[in-house]
């Protein structure tokens, strides 16, 4: 059986609007989503989910890159919410250490460089992918994957913007 998926080519011009498309989609997300980010380094993969993660806070809060620390953990209004950074993994199986099985079913999740998780992506995962723009510095091409069911969340949130 085919799983039915959509694909979206869209381009943000300006850190402002990746800011505002992250915020919007941020609004529709619930437990269990999982938003897979991949990009070269300077992309736009970190600031995307900074801006979304500060969108579901309650409270102010610092939000640091979790490259080092490779996940951080958030309290948000939507529930947990774990940002992860696999640059650093060597092996998938270093994945389902950190947690990451669970994660994708009690908390939403953000994850860099997923391809780092090799089989262990969900299936139902939203794939966002970052490029930046050759002509316009501040500019990001970002190409959407995902299941049809999310379709209607990234419409919504490009027709607010």
């Amino acid at each position: 059986m085919s799983r039915q998926t959509f694909q979206r080519d869209l381009t943000l011009v300006s850190p402002d609007a990746t800011c505002g498309f992250a915020q919007r989609l941020g609004s529709g997300l619930s437990t269990g989503d999982v938003l897979l980010l991949s990009g070269g380094i300077g992309a736009g993969k970190t600031h995307f989910a900074r801006c979304l993660i500060q969108s579901l806070l309650t409270l102010p809060e610092d939000v640091p890159s979790p490259t080092f620390t490779l996940v951080q953990e958030y309290d948000t209004r939507k529930g947990p919410l774990w940002h992860a950074d696999l640059y650093r993994l060597t092996d998938p199986l270093e994945a389902i250490e950190l947690g990451l099985e669970d994660a994708f079913e009690q908390a939403i999740c953000l994850i860099e460089w997923p391809d780092r998780l090799g089989d262990l992506a969900p299936m139902a995962a939203l794939r966002i992918d970052f490029a930046t723009d050759p002509v316009h510095d501040e500019a990001r091409r970002v190409r959407i994957e995902g299941p049809v069911a999310m379709q209607t969340l990234i419409e919504e949130a490009l027709a607010h913007g």
